[in-house]
């Protein structure tokens, strides 16, 4: 019998979620469900570390949120602090030595840390500390931090001694730290990766996406800031410091396309507020005459919402989504053409039959997913079948913590729009323009990271 993981679905995938807790008596388990609300940034693992008063407690497992922690283990992770982060590995191996956080002692205490990101210069700073006897528990980036933070011979607060540290990297960085009773919270000078502050009645938390807020009943503070380097301290005193910039601010626009979960809030920005506005101007630069707009569920939605309202051409959900597919399947030993995309989606055929459709996703990878999407719908009837993406074409993998496949296997890289609309046997293909995209975020290209876009790699390259 054969069990294959599920392989087929042709997307850049999510990088990490952290979470930090500090102040409640059930540190863990908020973590956990802020965990859980997060669970689409990174599913290969996840762990937890806490800290009780007088030493920390962690656990970590390779899978998903509700299966790494049975209640007997956050019964056990006690104290009011706690940090959390789920995994899908971007650089380092994904096995069970590289799942965080990292938990390391020096002076005499306990230090915890967790990292969504990549670091640039991860190798050259590892072969570095290595050659001066450091010994690597992991393939991970995150352990360079560590190791550079315990090396740090500064005498000054907790807070300084990590700055001078992060002094020494290059590259994307959200992080959390557990210190004794204090929550660190850090993000890069440049604010690649997402980090936001919110208030809980008793006390305070820190997570990758305001949507873990909702689920804990906190109340949205603000994002911590590029560059800062925030401490909750045992008494609850929030202090401040900045890292130096040396690019100035370059936040993923990539968030807003699609890695974010809809509900969450990016600079006082609604992702689904915006993934609707880039619906809308995909509208008014490819408008065609159509009889229905579909959305590729659930990355499309959004996007598929504001073209129709633009449009006036009404949206139906041409395609069924499987929700209950999960990350292993049983692939019967005769073949089935098509069967990892028709496992997730389904063609609904009376929206479809004898209709001009067109489909709405937020980008194309390798283009084989789209291929076999399109004739999906083709064979449930559509006489005209009309692609749109709400996002420029991409041409370059991401080096900031998202797994993106090689720029060879970018069919946007290595083929012009009109090979690409035949590979994948769309009548009409059209792909949202850069400034389409910044007039949908309210922003400009200096405030953003475009790079898988664009090719300019403002943070360097590893």
């Amino acid at each position: 019998m054969h069990f294959p993981i599920f392989q087929d679905d042709d997307r850049f995938h999510d990088e990490c979620a952290v979470v930090g807790v500090w102040g409640n008596e059930e540190a863990s388990k908020l973590c956990y469900l802020g965990l859980y609300a997060l669970q689409h940034r990174g599913q290969e693992g996840s762990g937890i570390v806490s800290f009780d008063g007088a030493s920390v407690r962690g656990h970590k497992g390779m899978g998903l949120v509700a299966e790494v922690y049975p209640p007997e283990i956050l019964e056990n992770l006690k104290g009011k602090v706690a940090i959390g982060h789920n995994r899908y590995a971007t650089f380092g191996g994904k096995d069970w030595v590289n799942l965080q956080p990292f938990v390391a002692n020096f002076s005499d205490h306990s230090f915890a840390i967790a990292h969504n990101g990549n670091l640039t210069n991860a190798a050259a700073l590892r072969k570095e500390l290595e050659q001066t006897g450091a010994i690597f528990q992991s393939t991970s980036d995150t352990e360079v931090i560590l190791h550079l933070i315990a090396r740090e011979k500064s005498t000054g607060s907790i807070s300084q001694i990590i700055a001078k540290a992060l002094n020494k990297v290059e590259g994307a960085y959200s992080l959390v730290m557990l210190w004794q009773g204090n929550l660190i919270a850090v993000r890069d000078p440049a604010g690649v990766r997402p980090l936001a502050l919110g208030k809980l009645a008793d006390g305070y938390v820190v997570a990758s996406e305001t949507c873990a807020f909702d689920l804990l009943d906190a109340e949205l503070q603000r994002d911590i800031k590029p560059g800062e380097i925030l401490q909750i301290d045992e008494a609850g005193n929030l202090t401040s410091t900045m890292l130096a910039s040396k690019t100035g601010e370059a936040f993923c626009v990539f968030e807003h396309i699609y890695f974010a979960r809809p509900d969450s809030i990016f600079s006082g920005e609604n992702v689904y507020g915006v993934r609707k506005r880039l619906g809308a101007e995909l509208a008014k630069e490819h408008g065609i005459e159509a009889d229905v707009v579909i959305p590729v569920p659930d990355s499309g939605v959004a996007a598929a919402v504001g073209y129709a309202q633009e449009s006036g051409i009404k949206m139906e959900l041409g395609l069924i989504r499987n929700h209950y597919v999960g990350r292993t399947f049983i692939e019967p030993k005769q073949s089935i053409r098509d069967f990892g995309v028709k496992v997730k989606l389904n063609a609904n055929r009376d929206v479809l039959n004898g209709k001009r459709v067109i489909v709405v996703d937020d980008s194309i990878v390798r283009g084989t997913t789209c291929r076999k999407i399109i004739k999906m719908i083709r064979k449930g009837g559509a006489k005209e079948v009309h692609f749109r993406v709400s996002s420029p074409p991409t041409v370059s993998p991401c080096y900031y913590g998202i797994d993106t496949p090689s720029s060879e296997e970018l069919i946007a890289n290595t083929h012009k729009l009109e090979e690409i609309k035949d590979f994948i046997d769309a009548d009409t293909l059209g792909y949202l323009s850069m400034e389409g995209v910044y007039r949908a975020v309210r922003g400009n290209q200096s405030q953003f990271c475009d790079a898988c876009f664009t090719k300019n790699y403002r943070l360097g390259t590893m």
